[in-house]
């Protein structure tokens, strides 16, 4: 039977999109297949379905997922009346549930429906589709009284018109009201409530917003910049050194056109990053000459310079009206959301109280959000020597407003701050530091150590010195020392920069022979680990009986049963030579050494994960035709295999994960996207909560 959950409200402005971004994030770690439904639409595309099916990889086809628009609902309601117009709503989500085992339904948004008593029309659809209800408070400046109150009216309506109400939230209220309105709330009603603060990052256009509201020119920027959230807006019209101390951090300056001044000192000082602004908004349909677009170009690359017909009255008339909102085109916003969400929801209690029974595939989806949790329940510090680089700085957004870890990033201060004021990237979060190498204290203390562990190569003090100043190095130091619990790197630097100093200062682990790697590859329906793809290039029986072992407690550690398949290119007894004999030498080490282990080689690809060829070629297998860990004969073999799986069947790549190390040390592909590097950061604060590496 299909479970559904109807997120609704009691009127405008609740804010809800961010409750409903936030269920489906709990929906799709249960679930591989979720639906979406909403019964009345102002518009198509709809944002909120749009980002939804962006973030999530929904394949639902769009006509399916809405009803009718809010005219044509409310011209059959008042025809032939609410009877009719149930109905055919109901009817649209049948059509969904036929397809989906669950369906999130978004409710009718009271903004402009024109549709009498529609708390009543969302209560009886959420009845009819047998959906549980979770409604949405908006507490925007009320006190905590005003926002109890509303709660528990709210609850007495839905539950008196026959809802299972399963928990309520309380949107948008005043930082300042969260603690008593929950410590009212904690009382009654009888389902959970959760508070949620006033978030100005969500209620922040971005600077794209601004320029398709105003229907302003873009006369410089890239995306990225379009992309930032504009903060505050700062009015121009005094002298440059009266207006540049009332610059804030994130704001958009508002300016006549003909203040070449205010622009280029505007731009100059987020070029020093004192402080980074969101972008310049020029005024009375001026514009500054081409030499100085050129030199705020040079000033402030990517940075928004749009331009407007109106006046500055006008404009700020235009300007206090927005509000940010969540879409498909605000990738960050939802970051912030989600931060926000799982930050004030409790959620295991809501995943439990949503009654949706876990699916037995391991989708993609599933083990990434996986891992993210796994990793926000018990924080840890991870190092990311590459602070500066554009895909890591984006990633450590995510990863702090996400609440994953808690990050020091390596690099000299003001250019770290500079390239993120440059991409619009927040840096405010009190679980992120920046620790300059060059000039850090620790500098001395990890120069006289690393001379002490290489002092039987003779190194020196001073030539320590100089040494430990390189990132890769000053990170795995802090490693070494504890103050950080794992370092992440290789977006910009290849993994011999990354992993020498690990091998040369934490070492591999008792009972590690070498260091490997592996590659969780996250295909359709289920998580294969593939191992070694990326650090041995040639290892003997010995050493590929050691990565197949630790493969196997990898695969274990993360939830994926090992069933090991040692891989060559003949199966079983069909082939000879040496490249097959030492698969078969290496396997017989892994029964000896670990006999509980469920291993099978030599065996061909297509025979280890196939049923139907197992069943031909080594029938009777307990790993043949179901095998979870596929240990690779070689590193040409390997990597080449890993791509072509990654690129030909849409498979998610996680790794290289590292493996033998005494404490977490991880290595990226130089082409890894920011969620790539999020993955890889959640997967090495795992392994440090675990107390080694796997």
């Amino acid at each position: 039977m299909t479970r559904s959950v109807y997120v609704t409200g009691i009127g405008r402005g609740d804010g809800r999109q961010v409750v409903e971004l936030g269920v489906m994030e709990l929906l799709t770690r249960q679930v591989d297949r979720v639906g979406i439904y909403r019964p009345m639409v102002h518009d198509t595309p709809d944002r909120i379905f749009e980002l939804l099916r962006s973030r999530y990889r929904l394949v639902q086809d769009p006509a399916t997922v809405f009803g009718m628009g809010y005219e044509e609902a409310a011209a059959l309601q008042a025809e032939q009346g609410q009877e009719a117009l149930t109905a055919r709503l109901v009817e649209g989500y049948l059509r969904v549930a036929e397809d989906y085992e669950t369906v999130l339904i978004l409710g009718s948004d009271f903004a402009g429906t024109n549709l009498p008593a529609e708390l009543g029309v969302n209560a009886r659809l959420a009845n009819e589709c047998g959906a549980s209800v979770l409604p949405v408070i908006g507490g925007r400046a009320q006190s905590a009284e005003s926002v109890a109150a509303e709660v528990r009216n709210a609850h007495h309506a839905y539950t008196n018109l026959g809802c299972d109400v399963i928990a309520m939230v309380a949107n948008r209220v005043d930082p300042a009201e969260v603690a008593e309105a929950a410590e009212r709330l904690s009382r009654a009603p009888e389902v959970p409530v959760y508070v949620l603060p006033d978030e100005p990052a969500l209620a922040a256009p971005t600077v794209a917003q601004i320029a398709e509201t105003l229907g302003a020119e873009v006369l410089l920027g890239d995306d990225a910049g379009l992309a930032r959230d504009a903060l505050d807006f700062v009015f121009g019209g005094a002298m440059l050194p009266t207006f540049l101390p009332k610059l804030t951090p994130g704001c958009v300056v508002v300016t006549p056109g003909d203040r070449a001044d205010l622009i280029i000192g505007s731009l100059a000082a987020h070029s020093a990053g004192s402080p980074p602004i969101a972008g310049v908004l020029l005024t009375l349909d001026e514009r500054p000459g081409p030499d100085i677009l050129a030199l705020a170009n040079r000033l402030a690359p990517g940075t928004p310079v749009l331009a407007v017909a109106t006046g500055s009255f006008t404009t700020a008339a235009g300007l206090f009206t927005l509000d940010g909102k969540l879409g498909a085109g605000t990738p960050r916003k939802a970051e912030t959301a989600l931060g926000l969400f799982e930050t004030h929801v409790d959620t295991a209690e809501l995943t439990e109280r949503l009654s949706v029974a876990r699916s037995s595939r391991v989708t993609p989806m599933m083990f990434e959000h996986a891992l993210l949790e796994r990793a926000r329940a018990d924080k840890r510090r991870i190092v990311l020597p590459e602070g500066a680089e554009e895909r890591i700085l984006r990633a450590a957004e995510v990863l702090l407003r996400r609440g994953v870890c808690e990050l020091t990033l390596l690099g000299e201060e003001d250019a770290v701050r500079k390239k993120a004021g440059d991409l619009g990237v927040a840096l405010d979060d009190p679980g992120l530091q920046i620790v300059d190498p060059q000039t850090s204290p620790l500098r001395e203390r990890f120069a006289s150590l690393y001379a002490e562990l290489r002092a039987h190569r003779g190194v020196t003090y001073e030539l320590a010195y100089d040494v430990v100043a390189d990132v890769s190095y000053f990170g795995t130091l802090m490693v070494q020392e504890g103050l950080a619990d794992g370092m992440v790197s290789g977006a910009v630097h290849s993994t011999a920069a990354t992993i020498r100093p690990a091998f040369e200062i934490i070492k591999t682990r008792p009972g590690a022979a070498i260091v490997s790697s592996v590659f969780f590859m996250c295909l359709a329906d289920k998580v294969l680990v593939y191992g070694d793809c990326a650090v041995n290039p040639d290892p003997n029986a010995e050493q590929l009986a050691d990565i197949a072992i630790q493969a196997a407690a990898t695969a274990a550690r993360f939830d994926v049963e090992p069933r090991i398949a040692m891989l060559s290119y003949s199966t079983g007894t069909s082939g000879s030579g040496a490249d097959v004999d030492k698969v078969r030498a290496a396997t017989e080490l892994v029964r000896e050494r670990r006999p509980e282990l469920l291993v099978e080689g030599p065996i061909q690809y297509d025979a280890a994960v196939a049923p139907s060829v197992a069943a031909t070629k080594m029938p009777g297998s307990a790993v043949a035709g179901q095998a979870t860990v596929l240990v690779f004969p070689d590193l040409n073999t390997g990597n080449n295999t890993y791509k072509a799986v990654q690129r030909s069947a849409g498979a998610v790549a996680v790794g290289p994960v590292l493996q033998g190390l005494r404490k977490p040390v991880n290595d990226l592909s130089r082409g890894a996207l920011v969620q790539d590097i999020v993955n890889t950061v959640a997967i090495t604060a795992i392994q440090a909560q675990q107390g080694e590496t796997v």
